[in-house]
């Protein structure tokens, strides 16, 4: 079993920057691969990034691709989304996760936490 919770989500002006941060309690936290996903309001839940149980290998959507930068640190137990160059479609809640495997598909992540709302104005 593992339990995330996010934070640092708020309002930010568009071309700013934001880190979110997931803490994550457990065992094995080590073991599962990290995703962050977000979701507007009246869209499906989307995925962001992801990154490998080690670290060695991340992946983006090509809609953050260049802006965000997926992080981990398995000692301490936490995952960062850095974003960078914000816009107003990036406004969402965002929900990190955590699977058995290194993937984007949200059906193949385990664990969820409860999201941080990230709002960027225009």
């Amino acid at each position: 079993q593992v339990q995330l919770v996010e934070s640092g989500g708020r309002l930010v002006q568009a071309g700013g920057s934001l880190r979110l941060s997931c803490a994550a309690s457990g065992r094995a936290f080590s073991s599962y691969a990290m995703g962050w996903f977000r979701q507007a309001p009246g869209k499906e839940r989307e995925f962001v990034a992801g990154i490998s149980s080690s670290g060695a290998i991340t992946y983006y959507a090509d809609s953050v691709k260049g802006r965000f930068t997926i992080s981990r640190d398995n000692a301490k137990g936490t995952v960062h989304l850095q974003m960078n160059s914000l816009k107003p479609e990036d406004t969402a809640v965002y929900f990190c996760a955590a699977s058995p495997r290194t993937t984007g598909w949200a059906r193949d992540y385990d664990y969820w936490g409860q999201g941080t709302q990230v709002t960027v104005s225009s």
